[in-house]
């Protein structure tokens, strides 16, 4: 049976390269946009969807099981990203950051967890940061750090349920090497960053047989310095 997979923030620069990778592997991917027209093909089907409005994204989740009647991989990427210390960090910012990482990945993950438990597996990849595992980091990025945090804590209550064959791993990466963050830290060594062809490789060894015994709960992507 051909492996199914749910793809969100297909349309940014980890997303696609993500989508690019489980495809090379003979997924059929569904893949989540919050805008743009997307054609389908044989193995790729688009859904436009706000991830902030949770009814909407049950609902997405509900029509993608119906076409693939199982879903065996989530791997949740939307997100953003915003600078800041507590001086500069009012509670509205770490409220926006909060919507954009947690919730996204929240309404997403509910639906589809809920589903994988009645399948009787499944794995689920939630995008976190270096700056969570380590808060001491994050003092420049308060409200993207804590919002990443809550996503790590997430992974460890779902991982807590143990009668189940559903795996929940956070790929904890440092700075991703994308178009985006180079224009907005020209100065900094690119090499030392991580790119999102590495993060689509651990994910499909992850997602794969080879990897059906491992259970860890967070996997650090980065260069030692």
């Amino acid at each position: 049976m051909q492996k199914s997979a749910i793809v969100s923030g297909a349309g940014g620069a980890l997303g696609r390269v993500i989508v690019k990778k489980l495809l090379a592997e003979g997924y059929h991917v569904s893949a989540l946009y919050h805008s743009g027209d997307h054609e389908p093909s044989e193995n790729f089907t688009a859904y436009k969807v706000n991830l902030l409005d949770e009814a909407q994204t049950e609902e997405t989740v509900t029509s993608i099981f119906k076409q693939r009647t199982e879903v065996q991989v989530l791997i949740c990427t939307a997100g953003g990203f915003a600078m800041g210390d507590i001086e500069h960090t009012t509670s509205s910012a770490i409220q926006q950051q909060i919507d954009l990482n947690f919730k996204t990945t929240y309404h997403l993950v509910r639906p589809v967890y809920t589903r994988m438990k009645n399948q009787g597996a499944g794995r689920i990849f939630i995008t976190g940061s270096k700056s969570a595992l380590n808060p001491e980091t994050g003092t420049q990025t308060l409200a993207y750090t804590l919002s990443k945090a809550m996503l790590i804590n997430l992974a460890t209550i779902l991982n807590a349920d143990n009668r189940h064959k559903v795996i929940t791993t956070v790929i904890a990466p440092s700075i991703i090497d994308t178009k985006a963050n180079r224009e907005a830290m020209p100065d900094a060594d690119y090499s030392r960053w991580v790119t999102p062809e590495q993060i689509a490789e651990i994910i499909a060894f992850y997602a794969s047989e080879k990897s059906e015994i491992l259970r860890e709960p967070v996997l650090k992507a980065f260069h030692l310095t």
